[in-house]
């Protein structure tokens, strides 16, 4: 018998384990909450049905969220990490979920949900999802390591957008043109030299605009 003391979430899901009647779906699901560090696939299966079926609306709850945080002491964040990543492996890597079988440790759970967001919601190369497919599954890394790379495809893959900064200028060159013409200390050399800074960040801008329309309009062409 394990000597580590039990934490407060533990203590607490024991508690509602104790008033259930074993095999109940309720019963399971709690069970796999308390050992959600070496089962969250079990436990993601299981709210995945929870929250489909709405089966927490039975159990007194009026939200899965609300199920999520009271009964089961996880944030609603990790409760959708876990289901979303359950049903991508489901969809994608069916031949993780044999690895409960033959007890082989299975990727954490957050490096699944960072492979779903790469093919799913970032789009991610062949070679890049590949690359970071490999690291989770074939390689076993760790999740910060899994981390860091996705983080560094996903930074590459963002254009920064290069108007920004210039809008930024021009809209605090703006405010310091109207604030020195309300002032009235102010010498008229700073004012004219501010409006005219002003004046050649504005046709700056709409230089790049027009840049930017035009290229626009060559893709579309093609």
């Amino acid at each position: 018998m394990s000597d580590t003391p039990k934490s407060s979430s533990e203590k607490h899901i024991e508690t509602i384990m104790q008033h259930l009647e074993p095999g109940t779906d309720r019963y399971e699901v709690l069970d796999k909450a308390k050992r959600f560090k070496s089962s969250w696939v079990e436990l993601g299966e299981k709210l995945l049905d929870v929250s489909k079926r709405a089966r927490f609306r039975e159990w007194g709850y009026g939200s899965f969220e609300e199920y999520c945080v009271q009964e089961i002491r996880i944030k609603r964040g990790t409760a959708e990490k876990l289901t979303m990543a359950y049903r991508f492996m489901e969809k994608e890597e069916p031949q993780l979920l044999q690895q409960r079988e033959e007890l082989r440790p299975l990727p954490d759970y957050r490096s699944i949900d960072l492979l779903r967001q790469a093919k799913e919601e970032k789009g991610f190369s062949e070679e890049e999802y590949g690359d970071l497919r490999k690291r989770v599954v074939e390689d076993e890394k760790s999740h910060p390591t899994v981390l860091k790379k996705f983080k560094e495809v996903s930074a590459l893959r963002e254009e920064p957008n290069q108007l920004v900064p210039l809008k930024a200028a021009v809209s605090a060159a703006k405010r310091l043109e109207s604030a020195l013409r309300a002032c009235e200390v102010a010498p008229a050399a700073f004012v004219q030299q501010v409006s005219e800074m002003l004046e050649h960040l504005e046709q700056e801008l709409n230089a790049r605009d027009l840049e930017g329309q035009a290229e626009a309009g060559s893709v579309r062409e093609i």
